[in-house]
Order: C-alpha cells, then sequence, then structure tokens
C-alpha cells in the first residue's frame, strides 16, 4: 500500500453557537488505498467529520488535509476544483428523477465539461462496474432503493476520484442489498480509490473486517486496523 496520506486531521475540533461541541480533538490518518469504516450513535459526529472532509463547513480549530488541500484556508472559488477529486454519496441518492440512468451519470461528467466521446466510452464502463448494464434507460423512479444507491455511487465514481465518501449508504437497505453494496465499494477500493465509510450498520462492519474508527461524544474512541463494531 502508497504510504501517501489523502486524508489527515491534526487537533481538528469543530463547535456550533459557539458551544455546541460537536468533534473535539480528533486526530487522523488516512493513507492512500485505505478502507476505513467511521463508527458511533447517532450525534457522536459522524456526519459533521463528512461535512468537513467535503469542505461543506470548516473546522473551528486544528488542521484538516485532504489530497493536498488545505481546508481551513480554502477559497470558495476553489471548492467545486477540489470535490472533482472526491466522490461523495449520500443515504437518500440525490439523484435527478426526470433523467435515465445513463443522463443521471453522465451529467457529472457534463458539468465539467468533458468530451461527449468520452461520456460515451466511460459511463457504460462506470455502469457496468456498479452492476447496471442494461438499465440505462430507466429512471430513478423505475428502481429499487438498492439499484438507486448503485446509480449514486456510479455518479460518484465517474471521475475516478482519489477518495470516496460514502455517508450511510445502507441504511435504508435490507442485509442482502447492503453487502452486495459493500461489494461494489470494495472493487472500487481495489482499483486504488481510497474508501471513506460513515456507518452504523455493525454487521458490514463486522464483516468486511477493515480499519474501524470509533467516534464516542466527539471524540475518537479506538482506531484499529482489522476492527469491529464495538460500543
Amino acid at each position: 500500500m502508497n504510504e501517501e496520506k489523502v486524508i489527515e486531521l491534526k487537533n481538528v475540533s469543530k463547535a456550533y453557537h459557539g458551544d455546541i461541541v460537536a468533534l473535539q480533538n480528533i486526530d487522523i490518518e488516512i493513507k492512500k488505498g485505505e478502507f476505513v469504516s467511521v463508527v458511533g450513535r447517532s450525534g457522536t459526529g459522524k456526519t459533521t467529520l463528512v461535512k468537513l472532509l467535503i469542505a461543506e463547513e470548516r473546522v473551528t480549530r486544528g488542521e484538516i488535509n485532504v489530497l493536498g488541500w488545505d481546508l481551513r484556508k480554502i477559497r470558495k472559488s476553489k471548492i467545486s476544483e477540489f470535490r472533482r477529486q472526491i466522490g461523495v454519496v449520500f443515504q437518500d441518492f440525490k439523484l435527478l428523477d426526470k433523467k435515465t440512468i445513463y443522463e443521471n451519470v453522465a451529467f457529472a461528467m457534463m458539468v465539467c465539461e468533458e468530451k461527449n466521446s468520452l461520456i460515451k466510452s466511460v459511463v457504460p464502463e462506470v455502469l457496468s462496474l456498479v452492476g447496471l448494464s442494461g438499465k440505462e434507460k430507466a429512471f430513478p423512479c423505475e428502481l429499487s432503493g438498492g439499484e438507486q444507491q448503485r446509480v449514486a455511487i456510479a455518479r460518484a465514481f465517474i471521475h475516478h476520484p482519489e477518495i470516496l465518501i460514502a455517508d450511510e449508504l445502507t441504511g435504508e437497505l435490507d442485509a442482502l442489498y447492503a453487502w452486495e453494496i459493500m461489494e461494489i465499494l470494495l472493487k472500487i477500493n481495489k482499483l486504488g480509490t481510497t474508501i471513506f465509510l460513515s456507518t452504523h450498520d455493525r454487521d458490514i462492519v463486522n464483516r468486511l473486517k477493515k480499519r474501524v474508527i470509533t467516534l464516542e461524544g466527539g471524540r475518537v474512541l479506538r482506531d484499529r486496523v482489522k476492527g469491529d463494531y464495538m460500543l
């Protein structure tokens, strides 16, 4: 595994309205190619951590670097450029209802003004990777929840980002479909993309047998290379 650090947080704290502390004194290093699950009960800071990593919010104190970007100082005009280097998948999919599956995934390339020839080449490859070949002309409402989640992953991976951040992907899926989603993330990880998974799914975390960071009360309670979901 490459020892290059792609995510680094040093003594990071995040407070709201001055006195509501969401994260406190967080120190995390994630290297290129790792698959990391961040677990914890509701309200322990998982979502706040994701928002910091995608530059949706800024730290109150400490240092946060992602792919060489200092997110304490990143200018608003540069955030879109930064986000093109990461992929983000949320539980609520955020798909475009009136566009086909192909169009939903292609849209992520179109907004970056990629050539049509490249779009026509890459989109089918990524849809195949997530197991959606043959569904290109379907609309989101015609797909199951698990299939919609696959579309969201395909869209997030369309630029082959160095990091893919997944926030509570499996919360609404049954165990079989949830594990199928994890198998897709494992395939993407094998291609070299670092995976940062925020989850409360105990069974998934224990089955993955990957690095687990446990948050409790806004702090890192434990960080284990091959961890289990322990709370």
